[in-house]
């Protein structure tokens, strides 16, 4: 089986103990490729560093919503510089994490459109995929991307909206990401929705460290458990794991221009 995880926090600090351990254990799984995403001006570095140093693990770049308070006006002119000066570079695969969280009630809604919009128009001037936190936002981002209309569409992370929202963002160009949370029995109405997606739209993730999947609960979620949850997700369909391991990762491949 081979798998790619579209989006991980690899670079987090939960990872510092056994990174080296845990990408062996990976390849040894068949998780191929990794995608690392930036979530605030201060950790791209490490992000780049860690994709540098290890064959298969790609970067994305943005500014995350949850981190509003963290950004400053200049960091936005930080990311234009960072994707101008790596434009092209097999590692620079997206822009992201970036989007809208609604969720949060404090994170200023205003603020966090102007920071979307801007960065949606960076992937746009780039000609890169974005990589969307969306959480209980669906309608301001699909507004948002119906507007802009980025070419290379990209990911919405962690999809937990509707079938008609499915169906739009499809439209759109962009690819749904699924990971742990469809694995809990309790999420009976992501469940229902993940059996009527095109297999076409569907590529997978962790999230690791976060949103551990219901076979793994309790701990410290990691890449090395994305054959568990293609596994558990590919029941829910009715179709075999490899299936939609092959599915999900040509899909990805597509997305990001991989097999070019």
């Amino acid at each position: 089986m081979r798998l790619t995880d579209t989006h991980t926090h690899l670079d987090f600090p939960d990872f510092d103990a056994d990174r080296g351990e845990l990408l062996a254990r990976c390849r040894d799984l068949g998780v191929e490729r990794l995608v690392v995403l930036g979530v605030y001006q201060a950790n791209w570095q490490r992000v780049w560093d860690l994709v540098q140093a290890e064959d298969n693990l790609y970067a994305a770049f943005g500014l995350h919503p949850v981190y509003l308070d963290e950004h400053r006006p200049e960091h936005l002119g930080e990311l234009r510089d960072w994707l101008t000066r790596f434009a092209g570079h097999p590692k620079l695969c997206a822009v992201g994490e970036f989007g809208l969280d609604y969720f949060l009630e404090q994170l200023d809604r205003a603020q966090q459109q102007q920071l979307f919009e801007a960065q949606l128009t960076l992937a746009i001037e780039f000609e890169l995929p974005a990589l969307l936190h969306v959480r209980r936002a669906h309608a301001a981002t699909i507004a948002t991307l119906k507007r802009l209309r980025p070419a290379r569409g990209g990911i919405i992370h962690a999809f937990a909206g509707s079938i008609e929202e499915a169906r739009e963002y499809i439209k759109l160009g962009f690819k749904l990401g699924l990971g742990g949370a469809p694995t809990w029995p309790q999420a009976l109405r992501l469940r229902k929705v993940l059996a009527q997606l095109p297999l076409e739209a569907i590529v997978l993730e962790t999230d690791a460290p976060d949103m551990a999947p219901a076979m793994h609960p309790n701990q410290r979620n990691s890449p090395e458990y994305l054959p568990d949850i293609c596994a558990a997700l590919a029941e829910l369909r009715g179709i075999s794991a490899e299936q939609l391991a092959s599915a999900s990762s040509r899909n990805a491949a597509e997305l990001f221009g991989w097999d070019r």
